[in-house]
């Protein structure tokens, strides 16, 4: 297997840690410790042994999981170290040379490049920007035939933080079902909604449906590095064995931190305090954006700390972020490593003054781009 750069981790894991203000983030400012558990279990936590945990999640953990989607038993979830591990095992289990795949566009590209280096076929489905970064159905029904294997989709979504109509949803799953394929929903940004309810699971609504997971992004908690699959329990089964080759088991306190955040309590606070933090942080962006006049177009996005925006510049995104990075020390994420030439994805997850100084930096940088006028 030949893998192909994964261009915006590579960026991101070079940067994020260099950088006097990272903006490429998609998910909202990480917790402490100290605001999620309590001296109690904190107390608990020095004391446990520090060896294997068990290898698809305690069943402790898993139970926390379970009670996210009714109706399922434990038997029907994999706990991984983060969702990227998910997304990496669902690919490697479900993928053979020669399949077909449909895939969401834009969309973060790890299962883009894992798809590609197993030797697959991909089919791209693009979210149309004229559309409200919906997917444009005719085009999807005209991509889908008896040969595909798997449609792989992110919902909410990332760039775009647009989230799936029911009638898309609807559409999608009636054509896995014809096509007898399998779906894999990404579903990590769930709960960090701007407003209304949280984003509808595609889980339980077909039977090969595998939807991922996790706790970095709308819980803000990436350190902790747990994610999910939930699935048919005999999907789930046939999953643990390629999990053995990778990880073998979640940390154990990252097991038991997670179990501290799923508690229903915990999360009910967790997610409200990122609910706050898009609220009280959009605004900033938003009418950053709007001051640029005629230099950004964006749709607002409804999920995610993400919001992803044209610009009209003749000079590359890539080539824009890299001078961003080396002439004001500001990180975000080129609209190339989407497939999406000039775009930029902007996080706006962080400390309110910190992204204020970040735009402040990245403003001053495009007055020397803009083009003269008169």
């Amino acid at each position: 297997m030949r893998i192909e750069q994964f261009r915006m981790e590579r960026m991101q894991s070079t940067w994020e840690n260099v950088v006097d203000y990272n903006l490429s983030e998609s998910g909202v400012h990480p917790l402490r410790l100290e605001e999620f558990v309590s001296k109690e279990e904190l107390e608990e936590i020095v004391k446990i042994g520090l060896g294997y945990s068990q290898t698809n999640g305690t069943p402790e953990l898993r139970q926390q999981i379970a009670r996210l989607y009714p109706g399922i038993s434990i038997e029907q979830i994999l706990a991984t170290a983060g969702s990227s591990e998910a997304n990496f095992l669902l690919v490697w289990s479900l993928i053979e040379r020669g399949d077909e795949v449909v895939f969401m566009m834009p969309n973060y590209m790890q299962m883009w490049g894992l798809v590609r280096g197993f030797g697959a076929n991909l089919k791209p489905f693009w979210l149309r920007e004229s559309l409200d970064w919906a997917p444009d159905l005719d085009e999807l029904r005209k991509l889908v035939t008896k040969k595909t294997k798997l449609i792989i989709l992110t919902n909410p979504n990332n760039p775009t933080g647009a989230v799936l109509a029911p009638e898309a949803m609807e559409a999608i799953i009636s054509l896995a079902d014809k096509a007898k394929a399998w779906i894999i929903a990404d579903e990590v940004y769930q709960g960090a909604e701007r407003e209304g309810e949280p984003t509808p699971s595609f889980f339980g609504r077909y039977e090969r449906v595998v939807a991922v997971n996790g706790l970095s992004k709308a819980y803000g908690l990436p350190g902790v590095r747990i994610g999910w699959i939930v699935g048919p329990e005999e999907f789930i089964r046939k999953t643990l064995l390629y999990h053995d080759y990778t990880t073998i088991s979640p940390s154990i306190l990252s097991d038991r931190l997670a179990r501290i955040a799923l508690a229903p309590r915990n999360r009910k606070k967790i997610l409200a305090r990122t609910r706050r933090i898009l609220k009280k942080n959009f605004p900033i962006l938003k009418s950053w954006l709007e001051r640029q006049g005629s230099l950004f177009e964006f749709i607002p996005p409804r999920a995610g700390a993400i919001a992803f925006a044209k610009y009209n510049l003749k000079i590359d995104s890539v080539e824009l972020v890299n001078r961003l990075i080396r002439e004001k020390s500001v990180l975000i994420v080129p609209g190339g490593h989407f497939e999406m030439g000039h775009y930029l994805r902007f996080g706006f997850g962080s400390e309110p003054d910190y992204l204020k100084g970040g735009l402040e930096r990245i403003e001053d940088f495009l007055e020397g781009l803009r083009p003269c006028e008169g």
